[in-house]
């Protein structure tokens, strides 16, 4: 492939392996070894597998309307660009400001989780108490951990998006690995009395698995973020996001299969990593246990960096249209990477390991609430242009694009509603509402002076044009 740059000064550099690796390592993050315990007691082996089966539909449906317009609007910054051209300046300010929330919140999760991962390894690693939080202590050989490595990964990126490609598809080859010694293991080591019961909570138990899993899927996302660094037809890039959220699916239900076929409900229960300890358990043989917790390590690096490239593109993308200060829309002459953006997410990451190990619990719900907001607007951005724009080439189009449509904006919409006072997974009151509620008072304080541009296909020529005229006043 013959490198070229695009209109934003990005290099078309990533292949479709690249864009898989991309994708896939970013929904394959960090939460399948330590949530999976609790989804196993909370619905049951078959009943957390149900629950990833109908948590990955909704976002397969939200996919479909995904893969038609990136395929259609294959430019830096993805979900800002069909929320400007559906919907006008203010909409799309807020599907993009939600979903930065919902990235950052993904790469300050894997700060937080890397630390918490090697404590299976390394017992004694916390040392030299700072301070405590929601009752947990933070120690300062444990933050220490979580910012080494929140400064490697955004190195990495800084200098450019073709070695933080590379280092993903290794990453992700490990992570393939692990998955599959597993499985082996469950196959030969496994047993279908551990798996009982095999559905439990009632559809409470179902629910509370549920709502976990858009933070979970999250990331297939992050192609759109970089469609101008990929060097593929737009129909090949549309139908890659739909194989990462099928390979995910598989995943996760796998994951809820064989540990639950590696250790009863009561290992389960009393392990802090069951989904190590169901390894072991299944080769007979604690070394195995390490080998996974390598594996989630390769999962936290390749959520990690997938989230970095995406948050750092949609800031740009903002930056680029005139939302956010033109700081955030530098690219790197040398690396061609969006520098400051980078640097402005590597830097929230570095901070997220200074509040502890109970930030993980906000964050996964403080996420997952964000990014399906988002997903319900970009679902209604893709009815929108359906109907206002049909003859807009599509060159991946979806069939029965309206029931599609609307299937995801109902879905979105019932999922969002799982989160608010009184349901099943309600945010927890004071911490995860101030997450949200901090990052919204940021949000109104730029959306009230962004100027009022309506949708059309010029909508971002237009919105820089009227930011300009507003800063020579």
């Amino acid at each position: 492939m013959t490198d070229h740059t695009t209109r934003g000064g990005f290099v078309r550099v990533l292949g479709r392996l690249d864009v898989l690796a991309i994708a896939f390592g970013a929904m394959i993050g960090f939460g399948w070894i330590v949530l999976t315990g609790g989804f196993l007691e909370d619905a049951g082996t078959l009943g957390a597998a149900l629950a990833f089966v109908l948590g990955g539909t909704v976002v397969a449906l939200v996919g479909l309307t995904y893969a038609e317009l990136v395929s259609a609007m294959p430019a830096v910054g993805g979900e800002h660009n069909y929320a400007l051209r559906a919907l006008g300046s203010r909409p799309a300010f807020i599907t993009s400001w939600t979903l930065v929330l919902g990235y950052v919140s993904v790469v300050a999760f894997e700060a937080v989780a890397l630390p918490q991962t090697l404590l299976y390894l390394v017992p004694e690693l916390p040392a030299g108490r700072l301070w405590s939080i929601a009752g947990y202590d933070v120690y300062a050989t444990w933050v220490a951990v979580g910012v080494v490595g929140a400064v490697v990964i955004t190195a990495l990126n800084y200098v450019g998006v073709r070695p933080a490609a590379v280092f993903q598809g290794i990453a992700v080859l490990f992570l393939l690995a692990v998955g599959v010694l597993l499985t082996i293991g469950s196959f030969t080591g496994g047993s279908t009395a551990n798996m009982q019961p095999l559905f439990s909570g009632g559809l409470s138990g179902l629910l509370v698995v549920l709502v976990a899993t858009p933070f979970l899927f999250v990331g297939f996302d992050v192609i759109p973020q970089s469609a101008e660094e990929i060097n593929l037809p737009p129909r090949r890039i549309g139908t890659l996001l739909l194989v990462s959220v099928l390979l995910a699916v598989t995943w996760y239900v796998m994951i809820m299969l064989t540990v639950g076929s590696g250790l009863a409900p009561g290992q389960r229960a009393d392990a802090e990593l069951p989904t190590a300890d169901a390894m072991s358990a299944l080769w007979n043989s604690p070394a195995m246990g390490t080998v996974l917790v390598l594996g989630g390590i390769a999962g936290i690096v390749t959520s990690w960096n997938g989230f970095l490239i995406g948050a750092s593109r949609l800031l740009f993308a903002m930056a680029s249209s005139g939302m956010l200060p033109r700081w955030f829309a530098r690219v790197h002459p040398r690396f061609g990477s969006p520098s400051n953006a980078v640097l402005f997410v590597g830097g929230l990451s570095v901070a997220a390991p200074l509040f502890g190990e109970q930030m993980l619990v906000w964050l996964v719900d403080a996420g997952s609430l964000s990014i399906i907001a988002a997903y319900l607007m970009v679902a209604l951005s893709f009815l929108v242009l359906r109907r206002r724009e049909p003859e807009m080439p599509r060159p991946f189009r979806v069939p029965a694009g309206r029931t599609v449509g609307v299937l995801a904006i109902v879905l979105s919409l019932g999922t969002g509603v799982l989160f608010l006072p009184g349901m099943p997974a309600q945010l927890i009151w004071p911490w995860e509402w101030v997450i949200v509620g901090l990052w919204w008072l940021a949000g109104i304080v730029l959306v009230l002076r962004l100027p009022r541009v309506g949708p059309g296909a010029d909508a971002e020529d237009r919105l820089i044009d009227a930011v300009r005229v507003g800063d020579n006043r």
